[in-house]
């Protein structure tokens, strides 16, 4: 089936926009310029003028299936994706029964095969049950189709089992991806300790929590050669160790995700559940460290951690409510709005954070406009302002501090394989 994507907009590699007509046939780019008169299309889709990307990766997503299904499931997350104007997402293992299996994974797998409408690749744990120092089968789980290996939602504690992981990592030529949280320095923390914590009387998590782990981790990947990939980093001393190792070397890349780059603890302005993530939101001071290490390329891609939970575990205290914020529906559009409206990220820099680098970090083929490539394509509105609105969403979860606020940048029409799976308009 030949489709044509007409009137759209894409912005080349010094950051100019030009006029761009899009071919697609049989799942890929097969022609991209402004005269394809010549062709009879069997349909036509019109972009008005407005932006036309690469479809999006998100390397850290929580699709909740099995195991949390009242929270999310693999197709309403993906559908929330293509909301967002993602064709590719990551999504972690901390389910139930978590895929730490062959057999596990593989039951995951029919599940997205079945169900998703973006695609979905499946990280495997690094240890059995995520929480065991015991490694899982990293060579079965790799020739089952394991994206990476992480036991993202807890940190591996013991400085020999990820070791251990790395070294097999590296030897099976996998990435290991960490969510870097030392619990013995946790003490009750909900929130970053800080004023803010002080003020609402809430237990605080030190800074020092994340980046002592990372630093722990960076001296083993130089030590094993692994591809060592940082979760959500979130504070300053993350930003210098992470920047020191490469420097030195070592195979580091890492993500942040879009409300550390907007928020910090002094916007929370009531002990409420949705404000709660892991890592917290930190200081001004970090907040800086963390754009100005996107800038610099210490970080190399932008994540939302999409985390959905149920509405009324969410809708307490800190003191009771889950870890987490939905990010899949809104991360491009804050981005666009905060960043390249103010003139802070150029539109190339932010196609290049949340397409470009998440696919060549990781070996994809994805994230890129070029003829012979997947026609995973997004379209976005850049000219008019809405407010963002939770009743709208298409995941099952709507905990995020960011319902009502004015955006840029909605997701007018998504492709995966040249097929159209989400559209503005229906």
């Amino acid at each position: 089936m030949k489709t044509l994507i007409k009137n759209g907009k894409i912005v080349t590699k010094d950051n100019q926009t030009i006029t761009c007509d899009l071919w697609l046939e049989d799942g890929i780019i097969a022609g991209m310029g402004k005269d394809f008169s010549d062709i009879m299309f069997d349909q036509t889709y019109d972009a008005n003028n407005q932006l036309i990307t690469p479809g999006l990766v998100d390397v850290h997503v929580h699709l909740r299936e099995p195991g949390f299904t009242y929270k999310e499931t693999i197709k309403d997350g993906s559908k929330a994706a293509a909301r967002g104007g993602y064709t590719t997402v990551c999504a972690m293992p901390n389910l139930d029964p978590a895929p730490d299996t062959v057999e596990k994974f593989n039951a995951i797998k029919d599940i997205i095969e079945k169900d998703a409408v973006v695609k979905v690749l499946q990280y495997a744990p690094i240890t059995e049950e995520l929480r065991s120092e015991i490694l899982t089968d990293q060579k079965g789980l790799k020739a089952a189709g394991a994206f990476a290996f992480t036991n993202d939602g807890v940190g591996v504690q013991t400085a020999g089992t990820m070791y251990l992981a790395m070294k097999e990592a590296a030897e099976n030529n996998m990435a290991l991806v960490a969510h870097t949280e030392d619990e013995s320095l946790l003490f009750g923390g909900v929130m970053h300790k800080g004023e803010v914590s002080e003020k609402l009387d809430l237990p605080g998590i030190l800074s020092a929590t994340e980046s002592s782990q990372i630093a722990r981790d960076l001296i083993l990947a130089e030590e094993t050669g692994v591809h060592y990939h940082v979760c959500h980093v979130s504070t300053k001393e993350s930003v210098r160790v992470i920047r020191d190792a490469k420097k030195a070397g070592v195979h580091v890349t890492a993500e942040v995700s879009p409300h550390h780059l907007i928020l910090i603890d002094e916007n929370i302005p009531e002990d409420h559940g949705y404000w709660k993530m892991n890592p917290p939101l930190r200081g001004v001071g970090d907040r800086e460290a963390l754009i100005e290490g996107l800038l610099d390329g210490t970080i190399d891609c932008i994540a939302t951690d999409h985390a959905p939970h149920g509405f009324e575990e969410k809708n307490q205290s800190f003191l009771k409510s889950p870890f987490g914020i939905v990010g899949s529906e809104t991360a491009f559009q804050l981005i666009y709005t905060h960043f390249v409206e103010t003139g802070q990220f150029t539109l190339e820099q932010v196609i290049d954070w949340m397409a470009v680098k998440p696919a060549e970090i990781f070996g994809l083929t994805a994230g890129t406009l070029n003829i012979g490539q997947p026609a995973d394509i997004a379209v976005f509105d850049l000219n008019h302002e809405e407010k963002i609105d939770d009743k709208k969403f298409a995941s099952l979860g709507v905990n995020t501090p960011f319902t009502g606020w004015p955006v840029k940048g909605a997701t007018l029409m998504t492709f995966v394989d040249g097929q159209l799976v989400y559209n503005k308009e229906d």
